[in-house]
């Protein structure tokens, strides 16, 4: 390491908090949630007290993994640019890469293994990873009702479809050996759903003139 380049020890609280979440997430999908501590805090090139100052135990770590995956796929939400369609196949673009991506599915894999015997500790994954998301969707979608741009209905439902939609059981094909679409087939897939989706969720008025 040159004089340029600083120690992970020298950067940011908030650049080695991420440094070490990327780190945990790399460490579970890798070894599962009997990846120690020390194999984590080496990855992240840090020593263990440092994460033992972010972090108060490997539970509050592997949460937190969960929380970075949620907010990765609610970034193209924030996106203001383009119209309800565009946000929406851009959301779905990123949703269906954390949930049937290589990583999205090693980490699964990883949580459903160790819910039995942890359940707590799910729960608390699922609140911050699945549930964050679903709770965003549902805000995102209820602003977009009260714009006239989606008809009214139950926001916390709206999105459950929704998410079920860009699921279509893909994530079931992916786990049992089915490849992934090429990028162009990909995107158009989401592009269908989306419209299949605004198709039903459309203004009454846009519905009445059909």
């Amino acid at each position: 390491m040159n004089a340029e380049t600083p120690s992970p020890q020298d950067l940011p609280a908030g650049d080695c908090r991420e440094r070490l979440i990327r780190a945990a997430d790399e460490a579970f999908r890798r070894e599962g949630y009997r990846a120690s501590i020390d194999q984590i805090a080496a990855r992240a090139g840090v020593a263990r007290q440092t994460l033992y100052n972010h972090f108060a135990s490997k539970d509050d770590l592997f949460s937190e993994v969960a929380h970075l995956a949620a907010s990765s796929m609610l970034v193209a939400l924030d996106d203001e640019s383009g119209g309800l369609r565009e946000r929406l196949v851009r959301f779905g673009l990123t949703f269906r890469e954390r949930l049937i991506g290589d990583e999205g599915l090693a980490l699964f894999r990883t949580v459903s293994a160790e819910a039995p015997r942890f359940p707590d500790l799910a729960r608390a994954f699922y609140d911050k990873g699945a549930g964050q998301a679903r709770r965003r969707v549902a805000a995102f979608l209820a602003r977009a009702m009260d714009e006239g741009l989606l008809r009214r209905d139950d926001p916390a439902f709206a999105g459950e479809v929704l998410l079920a939609m860009l699921d279509c059981g893909d994530r079931s094909r992916r786990l049992f050996g089915a490849e992934r679409l090429a990028a162009a087939a990909e995107r158009a897939r989401v592009a269908r759903i989306v419209d299949a989706y605004l198709r039903a969720y459309a203004p009454e008025t846009e519905r009445n003139a059909r």
